[in-house]
């Protein structure tokens, strides 16, 4: 296979990468940790027909949860026609009573929307969650391809593929299409933020400003960047990398330092677009998940095109009863909880673990979902100059401007440990290329 000749250049493509600092940091017992995240040179190929399948689900699915968020923060149709259960609304860490009332700049809710699915031994594609707050990780396989590029051009010339070099241009179109008017920045937390790199590559790649908090201020209903020299440039869409509590230190958390004071405010008044907007995390809640394909058919009045795992919630008296008799085929989530933590399988406690987790499980029903393990499929990652098999899933990136658009490309993430499904980054996960073909 051609894209073997690729093989050879894999420490050399990981030395590039921690030198440009493509590193993922973490923080663990209060201690912050950078660390490489490693990068196989084995892509995955997923042929043109098998992506356009994907392409139309995950339209498909985010314009139906950018219906949800738009009719979750004003009439709550949904929950008055009994399709999701108000309790699951406002039980949502992620529902932010802050946000009723608030339409965003062209009534887009997300703009950036991370899928991550697996492909099963079945063949079939699942979708194991919707990332609607602050997905993070195109930058990975954008700078990688770029190294492969250099690396092994014959490859690439052989191949019949697409570039993935346009996430830049399909950014900057989301961003520009809500912009009310001004220059377009990019928030960050600051150098220590575990995608730090993710920000500042982007920044490059979009001429987006790359700001901090103490770079923008409020006045008179506006939003303006602080340049270098002390001019003010008005600002007019931010695409923010930090959660919602601490964006505004006036609306939500107040001891947030690194957010902008009446920054929600300019926003309400739709003079800034907020990308993506306030109060997202409660369509991307785990138990909300369970929802999504009836609100396929609600919204849209389609059969989803991608299935979920399957799926139960405790907080069904019959779906308690089915997850406490097949305990050990399960995995638990945390609704509340990202990036592979919260994830225990059934059979991997032991008796004692097994009692008190059911005991945690029938005290708070609504803080899990169940689902069925599925077996999804391992690629071939280069280990110690050896070819072995690992566990891989995808993260498909949809963003959205005057229609959604789903880039040809997109994040696969292994876990490098045999036998283990989690593939975070944050877990120490590595990550590959995506190609696909076109026809």
């Amino acid at each position: 296979m051609q894209q073997l000749e690729l093989l050879k250049h894999t420490d050399k493509i990981n030395e590039l990468l921690a030198r440009y600092g493509v590193k993922f940091g973490i923080y663990k017992n209060n201690i912050f940790k950078e660390q490489l995240f490693p990068f196989d040179s084995i892509p995955r190929i997923i042929e043109h027909k098998e992506f356009s399948h994907l392409e139309k689900g995950l339209k498909q699915r985010v314009m139906a949860l950018n219906l949800f968020l738009k009719d979750i923060y004003s009439k709550k149709q949904i929950v008055k026609d009994g399709i999701v259960p108000e309790d699951f609304i406002f039980a949502s860490s992620g529902y932010m009573a802050e946000c009723e009332g608030t339409v965003p700049p062209k009534g887009i809710y997300s703009h950036i929307s991370g899928i991550d699915l697996v492909k099963g031994k079945d063949d079939n594609w699942y979708i194991l969650e919707d990332n609607l707050r602050v997905p993070s990780g195109a930058s990975y396989p954008m700078i990688a391809r770029d190294l492969c590029r250099r690396s092994s051009p014959d490859t690439f010339h052989n191949y019949r593929l697409e570039d993935n070099r346009n996430y830049a241009d399909l950014l900057r179109r989301a961003m520009d299409y809500v912009n009310p008017g001004g220059h377009t920045v990019i928030l960050t937390p600051g150098r220590y933020n575990a995608a730090y790199f993710e920000h500042s590559y982007l920044a490059e790649k979009t001429g987006a400003h790359l700001a901090t908090g103490s770079e923008l201020i409020v006045e008179n209903d506006t939003l303006y960047y602080i340049s270098s020299d002390g001019t003010r440039e008005k600002v007019g869409a931010v695409y923010r990398r930090i959660s919602d509590e601490y964006l505004d230190p006036m609306n939500f958390n107040p001891e947030s330092l690194i957010g902008i004071p009446h920054i929600y405010e300019v926003f309400r008044k739709g003079n800034v677009a907020l990308i993506n907007a306030p109060g997202n995390g409660v369509a991307d809640d785990k138990g909300i998940y369970y929802f999504v394909p009836k609100m396929i058919r609600y919204y849209l009045d389609e059969e989803p095109i991608l299935c979920n795992a399957p799926t139960y919630l405790p907080f069904y008296e019959e779906d308690m009863k089915y997850v406490l008799s097949h305990f050990d085929e399960l995995v638990l989530k945390d609704v509340a909880e990202a990036g592979g933590y919260g994830v225990v399988f059934g059979n991997s406690m032991t008796k004692q673990q097994k009692q008190d987790f059911i005991d945690l499980l029938q005290r708070e029903p609504r803080r899990f979902i169940a689902q069925e393990v599925i077996d999804f499929q391992d690629l071939d990652i280069l280990e110690q100059g050896e070819i072995v098999p690992r566990k891989a899933d995808l993260r498909a990136f949809v963003l959205m401007a005057e229609e959604p658009m789903v880039w040809k490309s997109g994040l696969t993430r292994f876990s490098r440990n045999t036998d283990s499904f989690i593939v975070n980054s944050s877990q120490g996960g590595g990550f590959k290329d995506t190609w696909v073909l076109y026809q």
